[in-house]
């Protein structure tokens, strides 16, 4: 019965409940704000829309795992809290985002089919993701100024394709690769190597799916997406062959992409540059990456209290640095803390993947983890100056709907997986 109620999520979704209302009530103090129903309505309907997702899990599906959706909501919860607190108009926006992120959540989560059903669709995937990339060549608008149109928009609202590519073409892959992982060893041993023959044959439909969504990011300068997708291919490849040798040359590969991309790309050659050394241009293009470093050192153990620092002096804080918003207002400890929250949040979708119930689902369930983990990684480096920036949002915190929307699918297949791996065993 304590199962089929879900008592040990719903009493995980309180720290999340929590930080909802604690970061609501000390923004509106901050603000010289009174403390009413009304005024921390969004922080109330934050947690209504959770509590509502949890009854929906006992009711459909009631054998997910329990700690999928209480990490989902706190990292939401402390979105929310940032976005808020940096750009106040956008918080409703988000909150609107919420809502429907979660309603596509919902409608996944009692869908009747069983995951392995998307595998008999995988080349409409692809070229469904394929097609929505490239209608942004001829129909992308740019509404933030930043000078690449990668978005969809109809009705003031707005659609980045490039997030939802990232899940149809790990779903391609896993289907794939699942129906052709054996043949590729069969290959490899007839072929004498894994790179020549019959191998490189069988992958040459991931070269080329891939190799067009990349093709088209790329033609968009929409550099860290596609970094992100090449990321993923490669670690897939690995888990689905076993073979190191297909990361080593995805690896050099990357490199020489990377040179050439610095030769003829004035963005890609502009972000490393500054990356290197942002003090060569402090007021100009280094801007960002200097104030964001200071912000880590203005934060020191504990953080100078929510409310209390200067994202304003931040270019794109709420979706490019939330993480050096984070360490200056919350310190080292509630860095330290929202990363954690990624780890086990990666942990989890790892294990679900290695108790699934089929060849499809577990490889699945690792290319959406992967994804969660390498996405987090790639902006958390950038905020600390280990990697270059690359303008992808950090799940579940940064502001943006296109993001949070996909997000949310994310999560809904990890738990579906889980759901039905559960109710095999």
């Amino acid at each position: 019965m304590t199962a089929r109620l879900r008592l040990s999520e719903l009493g995980m979704l309180l720290p999340a409940a929590a930080i909802a209302l604690a970061g609501a009530a000390i923004l509106l103090i901050r603000g010289g704000l009174e403390l009413t129903t009304l005024s921390l309505a969004p922080a109330l309907a934050t947690i209504c829309l959770f509590v509502c997702a949890h009854i929906w899990l006992v009711l459909r599906r009631p054998a997910v795992d329990q700690t999928l959706l209480p990490l989902a909501a706190m990292l939401t919860a402390l979105g929310l809290t940032l976005v808020t607190r940096i750009e106040p108009e956008l918080g409703p926006r988000q909150l609107m985002w919420l809502f429907l992120g979660l309603l596509g959540w919902a409608v996944l989560i009692a869908a009747p089919q069983p995951v392995p059903w998307l595998a008999r669709y995988r080349y409409s995937w692809a070229f469904l993701g394929i097609v929505m990339i490239a209608s942004t060549l001829a129909l992308g608008v740019d509404p933030n100024g930043s000078g690449v149109r990668i978005w969809i928009g109809l009705g003031g609202l707005y659609f980045q394709p490039s997030e939802l590519l990232k899940v149809l073409l790990v779903i391609f892959l896993a289907a794939y690769l699942d129906e052709t992982r054996e043949l590729i060893g069969a290959a490899d041993e007839l072929g004498g190597s894994p790179w020549r023959g019959a191998a490189l044959a069988y992958l040459l439909p991931v070269g080329i799916m891939c190799g067009i969504s990349l093709a088209l990011q790329l033609a968009q300068r929409d550099l860290g997406p596609a970094m992100l997708l090449f990321a993923v291919t490669l670690a897939m490849l690995y888990l689905a062959t076993q073979q190191a040798i297909w990361v080593a040359l995805g690896s050099v590969a990357f490199v020489v992409t990377g040179w050439v991309g610095y030769q003829f790309v004035s963005v890609a050659r502009t972000r490393f540059d500054i990356w290197l050394d942002p003090w060569s241009d402090p007021d100009g293009r280094g801007f960002q990456i200097i104030q964001g470093l200071v912000a880590f050192a203005n934060g020191g153990v504990f953080g100078v209290g929510l409310g209390r620092g200067h994202p304003e002096v931040l270019p794109a804080a709420h979706t490019d640095f939330p993480f050096a918003v984070i360490a200056e207002e919350m310190g080292l400890a509630g860095a330290a803390g929202m990363l954690a929250i990624f780890i086990v949040l990666s942990m989890r979708g790892f294990a679900i993947a290695a108790r699934a119930r089929d060849g499809f689902s577990a490889l699945l369930a690792a290319g959406l983890s992967t994804v969660l983990s390498f996405q987090s990684l790639i902006i958390l480096a950038g905020n600390l100056k280990l990697l270059p920036l690359t303008g992808i949002t950090l799940p579940f915190v940064s502001y943006g709907g296109s993001s949070l929307v996909t997000n949310f699918l994310i999560l809904a297949l990890l738990q579906r997986i889980s759901a039905e791996g559960n109710e095999d065993g």
